[in-house]
């Protein structure tokens, strides 16, 4: 009689199967990012209970423990990914309990294998990197079938390189944000950065729109990007998002010279709080938000002017204990309340560039488990296949008002007045 086949071979299977169907490609990776990461915590479960036992499912011989398995019961895993379900093996006749280490007694949530696994059918575009990092986590146990990585891979690197050639000219963005993250990339080398815009449509959709190494964040490596955007006929944000980088706000107002610009207000907030002590931090933080925070007024001038009139309050409130904080907020605000003369609905997410700070940080959780990236294009996989992911649940905004009232003309002339302020 045939033996059993094994909860981590019918993973296999469901793994093998998925290829074989006509499923959106980005359906089928999260699916097999999802039973990657239920395979590899299968298999190190059930290598467990190998060593516990001190022999192979079904081996003969001279048994080091007594005891043997007796079926499976299901248990749930919390990932970042949702709840996985795996097959606990279930022991009789041991002379101790078995305990497991990497899941314990009462199973809540693990995240490093699963984001291994994420990361190793990204990180390379290799067969034999991917086979590297589950064969360094769990050995050949977790191994998946080189014909199932090579179709994975391959496809990864074929949707990659059409993705980072594709047209723009369909994309019409009201808003364009701007941000990097530095990731190690290659061998001896510092932390380098990977460019990245993201958008929200006219519709109200949010885009990925591009993302690109660079050598630094410097005015030339951000002109390349943007201008590479531009090659690829996208056309100009009506509003640009970014921190307060001088070579990031350089290029942006070069490239996209028609556009009106906001600074990040988190990032701002952040820059305004380096400059007050420790003990006054709290109070400060709070009357630099209410600078911001709850504006009645309809958008346009007399926002603008409200959030003017609360910056001056802010300005006479502590120029004398903080001067360097006061004028860290009042010498650039035109660039902080550009977000003042859009729609109100759309205030809280224009007027920072927080989200994709947040993502990048998923991505730094994601390689820290593999270490250094072994190349460019393998970082570059790997936070283009998380920023995709991620986008899918971005929330983008709701266009409730004619666009000709925030028409490009108007934001040329706003953008002129803001550049004449500095």
């Amino acid at each position: 009689m045939p033996a059993r086949v094994s909860p981590t071979e019918r993973i296999r299977a469901e793994i093998d199967q998925l290829f074989t169907t006509d499923q959106d490609l980005g359906e089928t990776l999260e699916e097999v990012a999802r039973l990657g990461a239920r395979l590899l915590l299968q298999a190190a479960l059930e290598a467990e209970v190998t060593t516990f036992l001190g022999r192979d499912r079904y081996a003969r011989g001279e048994r080091i423990r007594p005891g043997h398995r007796n079926g499976h019961a299901p248990v749930t895993v919390k990932t970042t990914a949702g709840p996985v379900t795996l097959e606990r093996p279930k022991l009789r006749g041991t002379d101790e309990a078995f305990a497991s280490r990497l899941l314990g007694k009462q199973v809540t949530r693990t995240n490093a294998l699963e984001s291994l696994v994420i990361a190793g059918f990204v990180r390379g575009l290799s067969v034999r990197d991917v086979e590297a990092s589950l064969a360094e986590a769990l050995g050949p146990e977790a191994a998946l079938s080189k014909s199932t990585v090579s179709r994975i891979c391959e496809q990864i690197k074929d949707e990659f390189q059409a993705w980072t050639t594709r047209s723009l000219a369909d994309v019409e963005l009201e808003y364009l944000f701007l941000d990097g993250s530095h990731f190690k990339m290659h061998h001896g080398a510092r932390a380098e950065p990977v460019l990245v815009a993201w958008g929200i449509t006219t519709a109200g959709k949010p885009v990925l729109v591009g993302l690109a190494p660079g050598s630094s964040e410097s005015h030339d490596a951000w002109a390349d990007f943007l201008a590479g955007l531009v090659a690829r006929r996208l056309r100009a944000p009506l509003l640009v998002i970014s921190d307060g980088a001088e070579g990031l706000i350089g290029a942006a107002e070069r490239v996209f010279d028609r556009s009106l610009r906001q600074r990040c207000l988190i990032h701002r907030a952040r820059n305004v709080l380096a400059k007050v002590p420790a003990h006054a931090q709290d109070e400060v933080k709070a009357a630099y938000w209410a600078v911001f925070d709850d504006l009645q007024q309809p958008p346009g001038e007399q926002a603008v002017a409200e959030a003017q009139r609360r910056a001056q309050a802010f300005a006479d409130h502590y120029q004398r204990a903080y001067p360097a904080a006061v004028a860290c907020l009042t010498k650039t605000l035109p660039e902080l309340t550009c977000y003042l003369r859009f729609p109100t609905e759309h205030w809280s997410r224009i007027r920072h560039s927080n989200l994709i700070e947040r993502t990048f940080g998923e991505t730094r959780r994601r390689t820290k488990v593999i270490g250094r990236l072994p190349g460019e294009r393998s970082c570059l996989s790997l936070v283009w296949a998380v920023l995709d992911r991620a986008g899918r649940g971005w929330r983008g905004v709701v266009q409730t008002r004619p666009r000709c009232a925030y028409s490009r003309s108007c934001a040329a002339n706003s953008s002129t007045h803001q550049r004449s302020r500095r």
